[in-house]
């Protein structure tokens, strides 16, 4: 009867080194421009300039082709995450793939967004600015979550507001009615 490993062997260091080289390869800058590239502008509507790329076409799918898109998209921010990017950066590339996805979920309108948006050459330009003059930008990263966090209150205060002001001018007219 063969005797079980007691614990794991791993391969020899050389496997190792060569898995880890193959990876930091495949996550590097050239190929995450070639993914942005196939993601966000891979091609053209003819005679009119405008790019698109897999993105834009996987959205057409309802419902699932918006988050396939998206879980796509999470590549340039995982790459940015192990290359040592600062949060505040990995926070704003989150939330351009955030806005794309959640307003391409609206048919037609939304299509045309990713393809307007290009979350994907957003985060790549985030990524190599970020990778050539670390840290000196965050305050850029701050102002456009600022911006964002100031928008998506305003947009959820609406509908508060206007029941407040629908209520008031109902008891407004109750109270004129009866006076």
């Amino acid at each position: 009867m063969p005797t079980r490993p007691t614990a794991i062997q791993l391969p020899p260091a050389s496997r190792w080194q060569a898995l880890t080289l193959a990876i930091t390869r495949l996550f590097d800058l050239e190929h995450m421009r070639l993914l942005e590239i196939l993601l966000d502008e891979a091609f053209v509507i003819p005679g009119t300039g405008i790019r698109f790329g897999l993105d834009g076409i996987i959205g057409l799918v309802p419902g699932l082709g918006d988050v396939l898109a998206g879980l796509l998209s999470l590549i340039i921010p995982l790459v940015a995450w192990v290359r040592g990017v600062a949060y505040i950066t990995l926070l704003r590339m989150v939330a351009n793939l955030a806005i794309g996805v959640l307003i391409g979920t609206i048919p037609v309108f939304g299509d045309a967004f990713d393809i307007w948006w290009k979350a994907n050459r957003r985060n790549y330009n985030l990524l190599t600015r970020s990778i050539a003059e670390p840290h000196r930008h965050t305050g850029r990263d701050w102002l456009f979550l600022l911006a964002l966090a100031a928008t998506i209150s305003a947009i959820f205060a609406a509908p508060v507001f206007l029941v407040l002001w629908i209520a008031l001018q109902i008891m407004h007219g109750i109270a004129a009615w009866h006076g």
